[in-house]
């Protein structure tokens, strides 16, 4: 099966489109619930590769697990969700306020908070998951671009997936991109639900969209 897509209203511009090849940009990107993986600080590497300054703070003080349920777990009854969004919001303090907030799963909620309620953000990009703009104080921020990646049979993504296509009607500038697949956490390298096509594609997206924001 090949690579699908959904885009809403505006497409990114291709990675070939000079006007955007030296636009670089600052991104706050935040993991999963696995904690800072080997795939996911190589992900964040390879942003950095491309001239972009990532900062890749970490919500669990240095833990990691090998099963997303444990993670979830740590995340909900250990260190708490509203913790989880207070050390985020922390995380972006010292930070200028025109960046690009980016999370994988469980990083979605700060990120997706930061980008609505922190004035000034260049975008946001939502790995494998989305929320009602509802759940952060109301409507997306006018003129802050978006773009979704998620799986199609993800089954983390059920609730996640209407969030993310009632978003883009809403958001003018928005894409969401759909896989074919049921990997949560298809982008990260070390995890199983790596798959490589799918992750090749969406780092290509990515950096089309940090070129084109920065």
């Amino acid at each position: 099966m090949s690579l699908c897509s959904i885009t809403a209203r505006k497409s990114t511009v291709p990675l070939t489109d000079a006007r955007y090849t030296v636009a670089m940009t600052t991104v706050l990107l935040f993991h999963h619930a696995q904690g800072q993986t080997k795939g996911f600080l190589a992900f964040a590497d390879e942003l950095r590769e491309a001239g972009h300054t990532v900062h890749t703070p970490d919500l669990y003080d240095g833990k990691t697990f090998d099963d997303i349920d444990e993670g979830v777990a740590h995340a909900g009854k250990v260190v708490g969700f509203d913790e989880i969004l207070s050390h985020g919001t922390a995380a972006a303090t010292d930070l200028p306020a025109d960046i690009v907030y980016a999370g994988f799963s469980l990083g979605v909620m700060p990120a997706q908070s930061l980008a609505q309620t922190r004035s000034g953000a260049r975008g946001a990009i939502l790995y494998s998951a989305a929320m009602p703009a509802s759940e952060f104080g109301g409507s997306w921020p006018e003129g802050v671009p978006l773009q979704i990646h998620m799986m199609d049979a993800d089954p983390w993504a059920e609730e996640d997936r209407p969030a993310a296509e009632a978003l883009v009607e809403e958001v003018e500038d928005a894409e969401l991109f759909i896989y074919p697949g049921s990997g949560h956490l298809f982008a990260d390298s070390s995890l199983g639900d790596y798959d490589e096509q799918a992750a090749g594609l969406l780092k290509e997206r990515t950096l089309a969209f940090l070129h084109r924001v920065g």
